[in-house]
């Protein structure tokens, strides 16, 4: 399962958010490889598209996708130099696949920042700097290990590497991250192993007040280059204790379609580039997670390695036909689609996968 690390100053909202999150857990078990962490929470992706197509199809059960939220202590200024928990932050922070950065624009001087004032730009920057710097030792290292190999033998994949890792290195010596350097494809692939931290998708949640949260016009302080929601998680953490139906209506009287949480769960599997195909029936409903490019053989292989070695084929009916017209007419009426190994799955797929036994 796929991690997002949530990191952020103190005082910034970091660990409220963390703990509203993991209100809306999973049950563990339907998860493999799952385990039960007191800084991981395992939460559902929300995807109405579930809970329609087990309607028609009376399912018993529902099971939806999920990803797993982690928090992540020990960010301070000077944390690339092993200082506060530095080592124990960058170690956890290159295990997890994204990063969801906590910055505070709401003032209350009862919460005090931990720089004196309160300014999202400066928050973003302090971190920003710290995975730029982290990764600067690890890239001048493997740059000169590179270099190195290519006095002895120079090969187009040493090039390509060493292009790519000298590229980086011209950054981050400035303290700008990895991802703001453009590669081509080879030069990609030759640092896609090295886990940069400052190389990772980076989605800024924007901590405001109840206005700016619903404020259809609101402007991000961090600027067009940097992705970011505005949400109040002091909001956040009293919605998720209501029942259901109050949620929907308050979210109504504030002029929002879904809830902050919801919109920043969404948006992180957008950015770790997922799609969601679905299986259905009477037993059970489910939702399944792969990579966007995923063939269909890989698809079947979620549901069980042994899929993939003896996939033969995929029957798949788009989620929309079979939410309008049930299993058995989207067969009758050719909206069933049989697919064979070089298929590219899409988003809202509806899948049954023959296999041979």
């Amino acid at each position: 399962m796929l991690q997002v690390g949530i990191v952020g100053l103190p005082n910034v909202g970091k660990s409220t958010l963390f703990k509203t999150l993991t209100k809306k857990q999973v049950p563990c078990e339907n998860f493999p490889f799952c385990t039960i962490e007191p800084n991981v929470g395992v939460v559902e992706v929300p995807d109405d598209r579930l809970h329609q197509l087990a309607r028609v199809s009376q399912s018993e059960k529902i099971i939806p996708t999920a990803i797993e939220f982690v928090d992540i202590a020990g960010i301070v200024k000077g944390a690339h130099k092993g200082e506060g928990l530095g080592n124990k932050f960058l170690a956890n922070i290159r295990e997890v696949d994204m990063i969801v950065h906590v910055v505070r624009a709401f003032q209350d001087p009862n919460v005090i920042h931990v720089d004196g004032t309160v300014d999202p730009v400066r928050d973003a920057e302090t971190i920003e700097i710290e995975l730029a710097m982290a990764d600067l030792e690890t890239v001048q290292k493997r740059l000169d290990a590179v270099r190195g190999k290519m006095k002895a033998c120079r090969t187009k994949e040493l090039e390509k590497e060493e292009s790519a890792l000298a590229k980086i290195f011209a950054a981050l010596e400035v303290g700008k991250m990895a991802q703001t350097v453009t590669l081509d494809e080879e030069e990609t692939d030759a640092v896609k192993g090295m886990l940069l931290l400052s190389r990772k998708p980076i989605l800024y949640v924007v901590n405001v007040d109840e206005t700016a949260a619903a404020d259809p016009h609101w402007k991000s302080p961090l600027g067009a280059d940097r992705l970011a929601l505005p949400i109040s998680i002091k909001v956040e953490s009293e919605i998720v204790e209501m029942a259901p139906e109050d949620q929907k209506t308050f979210l109504t009287e504030l002029g929002l379609k879904q809830s902050g949480l919801d919109r920043l769960i969404v948006k992180a599997y957008e950015l770790l580039n997922l799609l969601t195909y679905f299986t259905s029936g009477e037993k059970e409903s489910r939702a399944w997670t792969i990579h966007k490019g995923t063939k269909a053989p890989q698809a079947a292989g979620v549901i069980h390695t042994d899929f993939e070695k003896g996939f033969i084929r995929a029957e798949i009916i788009d989620w929309k036909d079979f939410m309008e017209l049930g299993e058995a007419k989207s067969k009758e009426v050719g909206k069933l689609r049989i697919e064979g190994k070089e298929y590219v799955m899409r988003d809202g797929d509806t899948c049954h996968f023959r296999i041979a036994t």
